[in-house]
Order: structure tokens, then sequence, then C-alpha cells
């Protein structure tokens, strides 16, 4: 008899919740069918595995058909859900849909408090996967509270305080969940590879793809803190238009072997986005995290949490001043980088999987 399938919602904002699905499936077993609801299809191309893709409209942005209905108060259950738009009407319709005639075991969302509670009343068990953030009011609780279980994929040592103990006790921790799969180096072979001196420190600066890029005005003051280091900045950059640029700060933009320069550097630059974090923590590298805006606060709790634990520097903005750069990088330096280390858990995915395995077995299981 067939399995009934696995479903996965996939939000559609930056690659990290697909890239993190897919690491996943590699472990889902071969007999467990599983369907993808997402509105960007084209970021699960690389899936491991077959799965009955449900492509969702987009409905971010979307406009009501009248002022009058935009203007309606949202409930504070809900976060976004303005009314009188076709876009949205079509996209939880959809998914409402999806769930009406594949009666899953269990449908894992990454993430949507919103689509939590359409899946409890829909009768489907759902999971969704936790991020960091101040996620305390009513919506979010709401959400959690609609789910059968929570999926956090990092270490449990870099939970939040504030969430709530009886929520805590209903997640499972993978451990620090890296989807990229490249090869570790050291760090004279790295240098050999990408063509950099082994004489020179090298800072590396990460952009995540969720915004809008680094700012690149606070690299060009990092650049004058430390003249005799190399700057090299992966991923966007934002200029406004005033800075001066510098010899030894160099854009890289969008790269294919982001590894290589990780394991090429001294130190790194980046934000506490989720994969980002546990791939600096793969290559075991001082970490300065300086977050970049995301609803809820999710990237500067996770930075705090971070700090907490030694596994990183925190700043809240970026430094503007020579001398606290020169105090931020000093801090950096300072790190014991083992401690970041153990955030990364090669076995998350798989984890992951099996545990999700084990609860779609575990709640259809007829005595």
């Amino acid at each position: 008899m067939t399995k009934p399938a696995l479903a996965f919602f996939a939000h559609h904002q930056g690659r990290g919740h697909a890239n993190r699905i897919m690491a996943i499936l590699e472990h889902v077993p071969e007999d467990r069918p599983v369907i993808i609801m997402t509105a960007a299809p084209s970021q699960l191309d690389e899936r491991p595995r077959d799965a009955t893709m449900v492509e969702l409209p987009n409905m971010i942005g979307a406009p009501s058909r009248s002022p009058a209905l935009h203007d309606q108060p949202t409930p504070e259950t809900l976060h976004c859900v303005p009314l009188g738009v076709e876009e949205m009407r079509q996209h939880m319709g959809t998914i409402a849909q999806t769930l009406r005639e594949a009666d899953p075991a269990l449908f894992v969302i990454d993430v949507s408090a919103e689509i939590a509670l359409l899946s409890r009343i829909m009768s489907v068990p759902a999971v969704t996967i936790r991020m960091h953030g101040d996620r305390e009011d009513i919506g979010h609780v709401a959400g959690y509270e609609a789910c059968v279980a929570m999926l956090a994929p990092f270490d449990e040592r870099i939970e939040q305080d504030s969430y709530p103990k009886r929520l805590r006790d209903r997640t499972f921790y993978t451990g620090g969940l890296c989807t990229t799969r490249a090869p570790l180096r050291g760090k004279s072979e790295a240098r050999s590879r990408l063509g950099l001196s082994e004489h020179e420190t090298v800072t590396l600066v990460i952009a995540g793809g969720g915004g809008s890029g680094t700012p690149y005005a606070p690299l060009t003051v990092a650049a004058r803190a430390e003249p005799d280091t190399r700057w090299l900045v992966a991923g966007p950059v934002h200029r406004e238009g005033h800075e001066t640029d510098f010899g030894n700060l160099r854009e890289l933009g969008w790269i294919d072997n982001l590894t290589d320069y990780l394991c090429a550097a001294d130190r790194v630059i980046a934000s506490a986005g989720d994969n980002t974090v546990h791939e600096i923590a793969r290559a075991g590298k001082p970490f300065l995290c300086i977050p970049e805006w995301r609803y809820f606060d999710e990237q500067q709790a996770k930075a705090r949490e971070l700090q907490r634990l030694g596994a990183a520097v925190y700043r809240e903005t970026w430094p503007a001043s020579i001398p606290e750069w020169q105090r931020a990088l000093a801090e950096t330096d300072a790190l014991d980088t083992s401690i970041l280390g153990t955030l990364h858990d090669e076995d998350a995915a798989r984890k992951a999987a099996y545990w999700l395995e084990e609860q779609a077995t575990r709640l259809w299981a007829v005595s």
C-alpha cells in the first residue's frame, strides 16, 4: 500500500527555505511520496528526488479590489491577510485543495504562521520550521500551537529564553543544518586555488541573498582601519554614491565557490542568516556577526544568542569609525572558534528527515 505523502510549503523569499527542504529531501525514504508547494518552483529544480510540484501564485504585494477592503484592520491572530486580494485567495485555496486531495501524512511548513493555522483547520497535522526572533505575539503562538510539533534546524544551545517551555518541549532540534556540500580545504590550498597570498590577512564579507545588499560605505572605513588586510566582499553591495574605493577592498559579486573563500579567510563578517551562520561554523572561522533587518528581529535575536554562547562577536549596526572597527575585529580574532564549530551538525538534514518520518508514522498508527 502506498504511503500518504509528506507535503512541504517553501516560502519563496530568499533561497534558504528551498535549500533546507532539498537537503532534508535527500534523506526522505523513497517509498514516501513528496509534494512541494511554493511560489518559486525553480528554486527547487535541483531537488535530489522526485516530487509533485504545486506552483502557488505570488501574493506578496498584490492589491486589494477596493480601498475599503484594503483598509480593514488585521486580526491580532494573523500577520499578513489583506482582504479582497485575488492572488491570496488563489494561493490559500490551492494549498487547501492540495491538502484535501492529497490527504498528506504531515505538512511541513517553512515558514508561515497563517498556513499552519490553515493546516489545522483542514485537519492535517503540520510541523513548522522554527526561526529565531521576537515571535511571542498571538499570531506566532497560535501558529505554533496549531502544529503537532516544531522542527528547529539549529542547536538547542542557541535557543531563546523567551520561547515558551511548553513549545520547546514539542520542538526537535536537528543541530546546525548547513545546505552547502562543497569540500572544505586547508587555508594554503584554498588560497592557492584563488590566487591569494599566504602571507596576508584576508577578511571575507558575505552578503546574503534575502536583502538589498551589504552597505559598501562601512567597508571602506574597515579598509582604512586595516590597510594591510585584503578585504573581499561576496554577494551584492549597496552603494549610496559617496564611497571612496580602496585598493585592498575588492567586490567578488555572486560566486559559486564561496566555500573556497571561507577556507582561505582569516575571519568572516556576515549576517545571521541560517545557512550563512552554519557555513561559517562548518569552516570554523572567527565570526563577526552584523545582522540584516528581518521581520520580527529574526537575525538580531540569533546574533545575540551566538554572542551569548561565545560563538561570534555581535554588532547591532556596522561600525562607523576606524577605532570601532579595530575593536570589533580584535574581539573577533580573540574568539575560540571551536565553540562556533560545534554548532554545525553534518548529520542535521538526515536527523530532520528521519524525525519527520517517525512523526508521520506515529501520528497515523492504528492500534
